[in-house]
């Protein structure tokens, strides 16, 4: 599978389990817009590599991110991208918005689109058995992120996400 990777505009995520507040729109394709928002939109492959491949573009589209925050975000872009490949079909694909926010913090939006399941979305993310090796990855995002949500269907599935960062107040106020 070729690799593309283009840039676009800030864009609307969608609803959420726990933010129903969200617009729901498809991922646009142009330039990176000027109001302090960057987006990064990249085809993962159709393999276990997808997780790989995804904590790159996490790494690249947050360049410049503080580290804590680079790897929840890195962790989140991993197991979303390997929950898409292990319950979707072909093609995979990763969008990371990169949000400035006027009080100097930053909005994190990822997403990663597949070609559909037939498996509804489950209505909670839940914890594996303590022996089990997989299943964990909704339950990561769950406890990473501050809003999610998950959709399925046999056309398209769709797992988002929102990290928001503000940075620490070095005073006290005076």
């Amino acid at each position: 599978m070729r690799q593309h990777t283009s840039t676009s505009p800030g864009r609307p995520g969608g609803v959420l389990d726990r933010d129903a507040g969200r617009p729901t729109s498809a991922p646009r394709s142009g330039l990176v817009a000027g109001d302090g928002t960057t987006t990064l939109i990249t085809d993962l492959p159709y393999g276990p590599e997808a997780a790989e491949v995804a904590r790159g573009a996490v790494t690249l589209a947050l360049r410049g991110t503080e580290t804590d925050v680079l790897a929840d975000a890195r962790l989140i872009g991993s197991e979303l991208a390997t929950n898409a490949f292990v319950s979707g079909s072909p093609p995979l694909v990763l969008c990371v918005d990169r949000r400035s926010l006027a009080s100097g913090g930053l909005e994190i939006e990822i997403t990663v689109t597949d070609g559909g399941c037939s498996r509804p979305a489950p209505a909670s993310p839940t914890a594996p058995d303590e022996q089990a090796e997989s299943g964990r990855g909704l339950v990561i995002v769950d406890a990473l992120a501050d809003a999610w949500s998950l959709t399925t269907g046999t056309s398209g599935s769709r797992a988002w996400c929102r990290l928001t960062h503000r940075p620490c107040s070095s005073s006290a106020g005076a």
